[in-house]
């Protein structure tokens, strides 16, 4: 029997306990599933991949004992991730409002471990793919965050879409105007942890998903190992990254695998030539050129990799580039096309965010305001039914936040949200609302509730 919209709301902002597998077994399995593939490719006459080497464990500090979430505060991490996706006919203002669909996907209870739902395990005989891959990145995205903000409490950690993070100083494909880098193999995203006007440091994330054996995500991560090391951020081969694979079978508990992927550099530190920079400042698209770069074997050089470097004299330039794609991420989160645009490069997308190049039916406006926890946002709202009962949905930005991103003051901006990291309500209800609320570090907030 298909629950009720009033209980799937409740159900949506119940905690509960997400089973977190990183252990030495886990990278032995995918290091042996890594060597399967390379064997394969070997008899193919196919080119061995480079990959990620030394995957280890996750420290059990990082995990602080058991992960809890709810399945509110997940479908707000996805929401927030896909919010300049670049895909679907959506394409405007309204990409992020595809985590809805797994309203009724997910379950648990304070004493139990998450899981599919009944209707969750039904949609999933149809598209196990997109729904695996989906909610494998709200699951991977939401324990990256914390395993990060728990390894520097000091530090704010903003995630942002590594292809848009991209194309502001690489072509990516022939679509985009320049020398092309050739390479497909790329993580999905960027976690940059930041304290303002200081160095920050960036970890390559990539996700997986699946529905079927423990065996299948050790093929996934092996994957992801490649995936992970197609950005190399300051000295080569010493970028940290995370890598995860969602296990959601039909029948049990969800399981996240996490290996950690070490790494002594990914920081952005800036240099003479390229200091860094003023956030406010606009950028361009510039025209870097791609490849990877080993040192230098006994003074001779050596071949170009394949991929993306950061090298060190690009690191301020990179910082203000992911600083700028997180603005325009949340501004686009908030509707607000018009103070998206700005933060984005043209190879970035910028006139995707124009009034003109909306389509019907799938912009949004930022022109709501809610008060959820006692704290005003400004946003975008959506509504749709749930079992037949028509709700709203909402999304939004601190207004004092939001003001700062929309005049373009994001160094105002970061300042600020850094020092109301630690001070955002946990409580996942809101009774005047009376609705599941879910608000982020970053001042962003999704809510829903029911309408009359």
């Amino acid at each position: 029997m298909s629950k009720s919209a009033e209980e799937a709301l409740e159900d949506l902002a119940q905690y509960a306990n997400v089973a977190v597998h990183s252990t030495s077994a886990l990278a032995g399995e995918v290091g042996a599933a890594a060597a399967e593939d390379d064997e394969i490719r070997k008899e193919k006459d196919l080119e061995v991949l480079r990959r990620k080497p030394g995957l280890r464990p996750l420290p059990a500090a990082d995990l602080g004992g058991s992960v809890r979430m709810t399945p509110w505060d997940v479908l707000h991490t996805l929401a927030r991730a896909i919010s300049l996706a670049r895909r679907g006919a959506a394409r405007g203002l309204a990409e992020h409002w595809g985590s809805l669909k797994y309203s009724l996907a997910l379950n648990g209870s304070p004493t139990s471990y998450m899981g599919l739902s009944a209707e969750g395990r039904d949609t999933a005989d149809y598209y196990k793919a997109l729904q695996s891959g989906e909610l494998g990145v709200g699951f991977a995205l939401a324990l990256g965050e914390r395993i990060l903000s728990r390894r520097y409490p000091d530090h704010a950690v903003s995630i942002v879409p590594a292809d848009t993070v991209l194309r502001a100083g690489w072509a990516l494909n022939s679509r985009d105007k320049g020398t092309t880098v050739g390479y497909r193999y790329r993580p999905q995203y960027f976690a940059e942890v930041w304290q303002p006007g200081e160095p920050s440091r960036v970890f390559p994330v990539v996700s997986r998903g699946n529905h079927g054996k423990a065996s299948d995500s050790h093929g996934q991560l092996a994957d992801a190992s490649v995936y992970i090391d197609g950005v190399h951020i300051g000295i080569h081969n010493e970028t940290p990254g995370l890598i995860f694979s969602t296990r959601l079978p039909l029948d049990e508990s969800l399981t996240v695998h996490a290996p950690n992927a070490d790494g002594t550099d990914g920081w952005l530190s800036g240099t003479d030539t390229f200091p860094l920079g003023n956030l406010d400042e606009r950028l361009r698209d510039e025209a870097r050129p791609p490849g990877i770069h080993p040192p230098a074997d006994d003074g001779e050089g050596t071949p170009v990799e394949p991929g993306v470097h950061v090298t060190p004299e690009l690191s301020g330039w990179f910082q203000q580039v992911l600083a700028r794609t997180s603005a325009a991420g949340l501004t686009a989160f908030a509707g607000d096309g018009n103070s998206t645009a700005p933060y984005l490069t043209t190879r970035q997308g910028s006139r995707r965010f124009s009034a003109d190049m909306a389509h019907a039916a799938t912009d949004s406006v930022q022109d709501a305001a809610c008060t959820l926890l006692g704290i005003p946002f400004v946003g975008t709202d959506h509504v749709f039914r749930l079992n037949g009962t028509r709700v709203e949905a909402f999304s939004g930005v601190h207004a004092g936040l939001f003001t700062h991103l929309s005049r373009g003051r994001l160094q105002q901006y970061r300042n600020d949200v850094h020092a109301l990291r630690t001070k955002w309500p946990a409580d996942t209800w809101d009774e005047e609302w009376n609705g599941p609320v879910s608000i982020h570090q970053d001042g962003s907030v999704l809510a829903m509730h029911l309408l009359p």
